[in-house]
């Protein structure tokens, strides 16, 4: 089999290290390969030395912003000698399972029923940046039938998280829950606490149905022509 990379952003956050080690246990459990992490920012290995010859990568982000689009991208061309990239896990039915399964689980944590739903992303400037966001809260409207779904930005894009739950309320919403459009633990996570939801729904990465994509793309990209395994790995 070939090498399975993940690139992510990275974190600062210690809980953040926990939840995709619990994201590659996953992974290894349903194909029988275990990924090797590649950070962006702020944790070892950095995606460049994550990479070995022929790796798949694939880019564990919720959104197709600069990193997806442009840092990935560059990384894997200079430094990847016969590796292939994935497509981004943007917009995908798996991913506003999970979120739904997410509120769920902060409903019943909180003691609360949610009548309205933030579903907070990261947030990006670049064009098209936040369409996996957009996508993921329509598909989630589906999914709740009744309760309303608004999208909001931690950062780069408006309106804020906070700014959404306070038009929530003004409309009379009791109950609003903050989905976690994000993947681990983070800066982002941290400040939704203070957002003034109900509830703050958990990070998506440490998700069944999330492993399971991950593999999914891993292994369309591995069958991509010209990108077929050599004969002695097949």
């Amino acid at each position: 089999m070939r090498p399975f990379v993940l690139a992510v952003h990275g974190s600062s956050s210690p809980t953040a290290a926990a939840t995709l080690e619990r994201l590659c246990d996953a992974v290894e459990a349903l194909g029988g390969i275990r990924p090797i992490v590649g950070h962006l920012d702020h944790q070892a290995p950095s995606l460049a030395e994550a990479l070995s010859e022929r790796a798949v990568v694939v880019p564990l982000l919720l959104g197709d912003g600069y990193h997806r689009t442009v840092d990935i991208p560059a990384v894997v061309e200079g430094h990847g000698i016969g590796c292939v990239l994935a497509r981004g896990l943007s917009g995908e039915p798996a991913i506003a399972v999970a979120l739904r399964d997410r509120v769920r689980e902060a409903q019943e944590g909180a003691g609360v029923r949610a009548d309205a739903v933030v579903l907070a992303a990261a947030g990006s400037s670049r064009p098209g940046g936040n369409d996996g966001a957009r996508v993921a809260a329509r598909q989630l409207r589906s999914l709740l039938p009744g309760v309303p779904v608004r999208v909001a930005y931690c950062s780069a894009a408006e309106p804020s998280v906070p700014e959404a739950v306070a038009r929530l309320r003004a409309a009379g919403h009791g109950g609003v829950v903050v989905a976690t459009h994000l993947l681990a633990p983070g800066r982002f996570t941290l400040a939704l606490a203070s957002a003034g939801a109900d509830a703050v729904a958990a990070p998506l990465a440490d998700h069944p149905d999330v492993a399971a994509l991950a593999l999914r793309r891993y292994e369309a990209a591995a069958r991509r022509p010209g990108a077929a395994l050599l004969p002695e790995a097949a």
